[in-house]
């Protein structure tokens, strides 16, 4: 069979289970070719399938993440490493990286609150040559792939990552203070339905927050005062429902708040100052 017939036939396949089913055949054929999506829509469609494709489309077929078979994905024009440990990087979050650039300072000190991955933190660094950051986990597996993404990126020299849960007594205390801190907590309610590629691959400690998916919110806010040096800001995404109810919580710490949209047009970031 032809790189394009088995293409084809995976996309038609993978429409029962996915919403972007000719992507993701595609992304699954160029890595099992060893070359990039855009060489195999030029270069190699009608040349013979690779036998190693049939694997990875029966991982997908399982509803395993593009992302997880690849074992990376793009962010704010970045390759990221990813793993079962971390939350795959999603456009979205681009919201929160593009609003702290909008306002942060261009040599500012950067915390990175659940860095899993890394992503928003390294994404910052790498459009600020001036900054350096830290990024803290509660997860010593995620902040291996931290550690190796920036590492990759060529950015460990200006990011520290620690092993740290903002609900511990004391988890602060020898961090020092910061310009602008960044947090993508956990925000799904606990009974919230899930893609299965989300429920059965992401890691859960990263996901859920409690029935109302706020009670991060609730832990992380209200000790934000403390970290920031003068004129600090912090940047939080947040779910597309919660806008009011998390800028509730940051004006009961006393900040204000400013919200920014996704390209969706859906709530998707509160700026705390």
């Amino acid at each position: 069979m032809s790189v394009g017939d088995a293409v084809r036939d995976a996309a038609q396949r993978l429409s029962a289970t996915s919403d972007t089913a000719r992507l993701d055949a595609e992304l699954l054929m160029a890595h099992a070719l060893g070359t990039t999506r855009s060489d195999l829509l030029m270069k190699y469609m009608r040349d013979e399938a690779p036998a190693s494709f049939d694997a990875y489309l029966e991982r997908r077929s399982a509803n395993e993440p593009v992302a997880h078979i690849l074992g990376r994905q793009e962010f704010f024009g970045l390759d990221f490493a990813v793993t079962k440990d971390t939350l795959i990087p999603r456009g979205d979050s681009e919201t929160i990286v593009q609003a702290a650039l909008d306002h942060a300072r261009l040599d500012a000190r950067v915390l990175d609150m659940g860095t899993g991955s890394g992503a928003l933190l390294l994404a910052f660094l790498a459009e600020r040559p001036a900054a350096t950051g830290m990024g803290i986990d509660l997860s010593p597996a995620a902040l291996a792939v931290a550690q190796g993404n920036s590492e990759a990126l060529g950015l460990a020299d200006r990011a520290d990552f620690r092993v740290a849960s903002w609900l511990d007594d004391g988890w602060a205390d020898d961090l020092g203070k910061f310009d602008l801190i960044l947090c993508n907590p956990p925000y799904v309610e606990d009974d919230a339905e899930l893609d299965p590629d989300v429920r059965n691959y992401e890691p859960a400690s990263a996901l859920f927050a409690g029935p109302e998916g706020l009670d991060d919110y609730r832990a992380v806010v209200p000790q934000l005062g403390k970290l920031f040096l003068p004129d600090g800001i912090a940047v939080l995404e947040i779910g597309w429902k919660q806008a009011d109810a998390v800028s509730a919580i940051a004006r009961e710490s006393g900040f204000e708040t400013e919200l920014r949209r996704d390209l969706a047009g859906r709530p998707r970031a509160l700026i705390l100052r």
